[in-house]
């Protein structure tokens, strides 16, 4: 067993690393297929194991970079890099795709302030949730909050919510 894992730990690492490597620069760009994004997250992921087999396999001269001045300073490097996108800005962002932000965003808004996006009257808001067993008795509440007093899901909320009709 060791010496299967032995031969395969580099070139699976070796063909994983490519992958992940054209994946990422075409997220980057923002060109190919919609599966790049799965495809790099998920074989990111198992990336993992060959790269703990490489370094498991390879200890002592690994362990040997380390007297050397290139490993420690490329280390100090790509830790500042990585350091560098953890920094706050200052702007706030919700994340994810912009459907998923707009979705998190409704579930902030008012019985009325959703009413005035979907086109419809506030009662019809309070109705329709009321209707679906979530308690709408503080208008000034969000829908979320209204929900989740209510023991009721987000995905139950977005049900009532695309039921809606102008």
């Amino acid at each position: 067993m060791t010496q299967i894992l032995n031969r395969y730990a580099t070139p699976f690492i070796t063909w994983f690393f490519i992958i992940s490597l054209i994946s990422g620069v075409a997220l980057f760009f923002h060109i190919g297929p919609t599966g790049f994004r799965e495809m790099h997250e998920i074989l990111s992921l198992v990336l993992i194991l060959p790269f703990a087999l490489h370094i498991w396999k390879n200890w002592r001269p690994i362990v040997c970079y380390f007297r050397h001045a290139p490993m420690v300073i490329a280390l100090a490097i790509s830790a500042v890099a990585a350091g560098v996108f953890l920094i706050p800005t200052g702007e706030t962002t919700a994340g994810g795709p912009p459907p998923f932000v707009y979705a998190t965003r409704m579930l902030q808004g008012t019985p009325a302030e959703i009413a005035a996006v979907l086109d419809v009257t506030p009662e019809a808001v309070t109705t329709a949730l009321t209707t679906a067993g979530i308690t709408a008795s503080d208008p000034a509440q969000t829908v979320h909050d209204m929900a989740a007093a209510s023991g009721s899901s987000d995905s139950a909320l977005f049900e009532v919510l695309a039921g809606l009709k102008p």
